[in-house]
């Protein structure tokens, strides 16, 4: 396969969005359109993904110039975290316009089709200024999403977002253009590739150390990490289905995959060193943001607060500085991804039908939608790691790692899995199953295309679970890669 293909994976969407934009105003033509574009999307990474050979390192690397004078190139490529990210991406989205099928405009489809873009340029991405400029580019239509298709006081959620991520963009900006610099004055000529940047050796230790919270405040935002999460609940709870999907599912996960591609290589000695109180900080928003879930009525708010327990806990992963933390967090990432996206996809059926999120007027749901119920049942376990399910396999990796990392950090991170169980049940119990009267009983079930769109995400779900060294033997190789060599270069450093 060639090179090509990855900028073709990147460019089409986009491509198709402008098409779509100035040629017809059928809103029907638009969705159908960017639904077979998001399907050809998916056939190409699949085939990417088969022919990929996992020990073999960067692969399908294109690196021409772009802005000559200043070192600046379009050089992306795919190693085995990338890719099983955008597998991940490629199955999600278009499978997830089933369920987002009926009730939208032509700008929804559009926007959605602009942030594929936005988040596969992003992950592939292997120039930090490109990284930059594909990290603003999906920033934008999930503003536009939010801001135009929202509930309740959605222009104040839009511009309360909008300066978070702006501000950590623009901290990572400054700490991209000083790299730049440094660079240029050790070695004569400018570079901002991630593997440049990584020989820099001049940088003094406060240097490093403020260059890396500057990124990490971007990333930090994004994924979220306590105490950066104060945008995420009004977010999720104002947003279109569409947004919150994107936001948790996909984005999110670019967060930690940054921290992973960009942080560790360009600062493994203060990765290493600070390792311990970000294993901490992880645990520490586990456990906070799992009671703060408990705590709650609105079940969006509810799988927000979730959701940031369990990016927390695939933070602590990262840091765990061992193959079995680093593994787990990546797997828990696609896991994650497939079990709160459709749980954020099957909570929109929710209040589009009976107009409420509120866990205490739900109930009796069970009673008329039981596909519907079962599918949720399943994404549900997934999200507190039932055993043979892809959540239990990614926490005992992580908990595995966690525990070979510190003892006594292990014991409470097998311990604070038992939170996410409690909210999970509780609120299944009572807006799933038990039986109320009111206007949620008259549920719809799901229909057949949505039930179409679901059933890839039920059986990775298992396939994930039972056999996960279909998956792993892909980006392993890439972590021992990691392991062995970027914590040998920060030692030297």
């Amino acid at each position: 396969m060639s090179a090509d293909v990855l900028s073709f994976i990147i460019f089409l969407p986009a491509v198709v969005a402008f098409g779509l934009m100035v040629t017809t105003k059928n809103v029907e033509a638009v969705r159908n359109i960017a639904f077979l574009t998001t399907t050809v999307v998916l056939a190409l990474v699949l085939k990417l993904y088969l022919e990929f050979e996992p020990s073999a390192g960067m692969q399908f690397v294109t690196n021409a110039s772009w802005i000559s004078s200043y070192g600046i190139n379009y050089y992306i490529g795919v190693d085995g975290f990338s890719l099983t990210i955008l597998m991940m991406i490629a199955i999600l989205i278009p499978t997830s316009y089933l369920l987002l099928w009926e009730g939208r405009t032509k700008g929804y489809w559009i926007n959605l089709l602009l942030v594929q873009t936005g988040v596969t340029g992003s992950l592939l991405a292997l120039d930090v200024v490109l990284f930059y400029f594909f990290w603003e580019v999906m920033l934008l239509p999930v503003f536009l999403l939010i801001g135009i298709y929202g509930f309740a006081d959605k222009v104040f959620t839009t511009i309360k977002v909008t300066v978070y991520t702006m501000a950590g963009s623009l901290l990572m900006f400054v700490a991209i253009l000083y790299l730049g610099v440094a660079f240029n004055s050790e070695y004569g000529y400018w570079s901002f590739q991630y593997n440049d940047l990584m020989k820099i050796t001049t940088l003094s230790y406060e240097e490093s150390i403020w260059l890396f919270l500057a990124f990490l405040a971007a990333f930090a935002i994004k994924i979220p990490i306590f105490p950066l999460h104060t945008w995420i609940m009004e977010t999720y709870k104002n947003a279109p289905t569409g947004a919150v999907f994107l936001l948790s599912s996909i984005m999110a996960k670019l967060g930690v995959y940054a921290i992973v591609r960009f942080m560790i290589p360009i600062f493994p000695d203060i990765y290493v060193e600070f390792s311990m109180w970000f294993v901490i900080f992880g645990l520490f928003g586990l456990i906070y943001f799992g009671i703060a879930a408990l705590m709650q009525d609105d079940i969006k708010r509810m799988f927000a607060y979730s959701s940031a327990s369990h990016l927390s806990f695939i933070s602590a992963g990262i840091f765990s500085l061992n193959e079995y933390g680093i593994n787990g967090a990546l797997y828990l990432i696609i896991a994650h991804a497939i079990a709160t996206g459709a749980l954020f996809l099957l909570v929109g059926i929710i209040h589009d039908e009976t107009g409420t999120k509120s866990i205490k007027k739900l109930g009796g749901i069970a009673k008329t939608a039981p596909i519907f119920t079962v599918i949720f049942a399943i994404m549900l376990f997934a999200n507190v790691g039932l055993p043979g399910t892809n959540g239990f396999v990614s926490e005992l990796l992580i908990i595995f790692g966690i525990y070979e990392f510190n003892h006594t950090l292990g014991y409470i991170s097998a311990l604070t899995v038992i939170i996410g169980a409690s909210y999970m049940l509780w609120m299944f119990q009572r807006a799933i199953l038990q039986k109320r009267d009111g206007e949620c009983l008259k549920m719809r079930d799901l229909k057949i295309k949505e039930i179409v769109g679901l059933t890839p995400w039920v059986i990775l779900v298992f396939l994930m679970g039972i056999y996960p060294d279909i998956f792993i033997d892909k980006f392993e190789p890439t972590v021992t890669h990691y392991i062995n060599d970027i914590l040998k270069i920060g030692a030297m450093k």
